[in-house]
């Protein structure tokens, strides 16, 4: 009997289908952590600084690990990386319901969790998107991304709950097993088929080169060398790194924050998942908008949105009330993560290259590491000045910074201007 393969357009529906779930896994286990953090809390008497340096290792190992990992893409394919992904991560949280001491935390959790997380994640998949959406890229990157939202909204709820129920360990096992259990049917996917992309992408590709501003730089050997020596890549890293701190400083500790004022734990949990399925209307609009109305226009919208949760979430420690809490959760929600399409629509446009996947991973890099400073400056302050008050006015403070280089970089203003020609 002989297989047919599948439309273009099919192929690429489940390609992007493909992304969005291994998306949806990675970030809604990574995410999980905060639902630990009273537990452990409780059992070891760690401090809130040494739990979150956890959250940080994790988010430093997601970030540095994107550059190899995107090299890794570019070399041995789609289906090395994310069997790595699912590996690293499944047998880190596996192995995490046996530990007992703070590094083993780090190594299980921080470590192999930010590797898995980053062979889960954007890096793979907004390669593979480029190759199977030459049009309407932020679009397609803008749905991938919505994963993100989606794993929130239905891991870290089912991770609370499962800590209520049989207890962090047993947690841990699950989560873990979960993944590990999840290998064959990734081995089984046609990746062959995924990695080739549309056979018209070449074309598209070609036709990119001569507007990209990567094309006036020389690339001798290394397609990353070449695009550091742009001004759009640090604007880039800029704003991917600046809203990663503005976001982590506040997610890291949402769900202690919100029992401190009032709030069941169940209740924080579900209103951090609730924040998550409206990230997955935030960031699918997000790409979309950014292909119409233009990525600065865009990415200043999802800032005043994400401004306005800040506000109410300060508001709380003063009036809590079940208004401004839906307050945060619909302005913050749907804001977070809004960023990310638009970076990375813009990355595949400005370096429509071989070694995007590498391009994207250093950018994305900056992204973690800034999640990473986020997570530890949140701890490192809630430890000083034993409230949560300063950390969102620090969140709060950042905000302009990630704003910024879509304004002042003309690389960046250029590029839109020529996309909407």
């Amino acid at each position: 009997m002989i297989h047919q393969r599948p439309s273009d357009a099919r192929m690429a529906v489940i390609v992007l289908l493909i992304c969005f779930l291994f998306n949806m896994l990675g970030r809604g286990v990574g995410d999980a952590y905060v639902t630990f953090l009273l537990p452990l809390e409780k059992e070891f008497g760690w401090t809130r600084s040494e739990l979150t340096s956890v959250y940080s290792i994790y988010n430093i190992a997601n970030g540095l690990s994107a550059p190899f990992i995107g090299m890794l893409f570019d070399r041995r394919g789609p289906r090395f990386v994310y069997l790595l992904g699912i590996l690293s991560l499944g047998v880190g949280y596996f192995l995490a319901g046996n530990l007992s001491q703070l590094w083993q935390f780090h190594l299980c959790v921080g470590l192999a969790g930010g590797i898995g997380v980053s062979a889960l994640g954007m890096v793979p998949s907004a390669s593979l998107i480029g190759r199977w959406f030459p049009h309407n890229t932020s679009t397609a990157i803008g749905i991938a991304y919505a994963g993100f939202g989606a794993g929130t909204l239905a891991i870290v709820p089912f991770a609370q709950y499962l800590n209520e129920v049989i207890g962090w360990r047993n947690a841990y096992f699950t989560l873990g097993g979960i993944l590990i259990a999840l290998l064959p049917l990734v081995l089984a996917l046609p990746w062959s088929i995924i990695q080739a992309g549309r056979p018209v992408q070449a074309e598209t590709i070609t036709k990119r080169l001569d507007t990209s501003p990567a094309a006036a730089i020389t690339i001798s050997g290394s397609p990353l060398l070449g695009a550091m020596k742009t001004t759009g890549f640090w604007a880039l890293a800029q704003a991917f790194f600046f809203t990663s701190v503005v976001v982590y400083t506040v997610t890291v500790q949402i769900i202690p924050y919100l029992v401190s004022v009032g709030f069941s734990a169940l209740e924080a949990a579900s209103s951090f998942g609730l924040a998550g399925i409206l990230s997955v209307l935030g960031v699918s609009s997000a790409g979309r908008l950014a292909d119409r109305l233009g990525a600065r226009w865009t990415a200043t919208l999802t800032f005043t949105c994400t401004s306005i949760g800040l506000c109410a979430l300060l508001g709380l420690m003063y009036f809590p009330s079940q208004w401004l809490l839906m307050t945060f959760v619909v302005f913050f929600g749907i804001a977070q993560g809004a960023r990310g399409p638009i970076v990375s629509g813009l990355c595949t446009k400005l370096f429509p290259r071989h070694g995007l996947a590498t391009i994207y991973g250093a950018i994305y890099a900056c992204m973690s590491l800034g999640a990473a400073a986020g997570a530890m400056i949140s701890g490192l302050i809630y430890d000083f000045s034993g409230g949560y008050k300063a950390s969102i006015i620090f969140s709060m403070m950042n905000v302009i910074l990630a704003v910024s280089p879509f304004w002042y970089s003309k690389q960046l203003r250029q590029f839109e201007r020529q996309s909407k020609e």
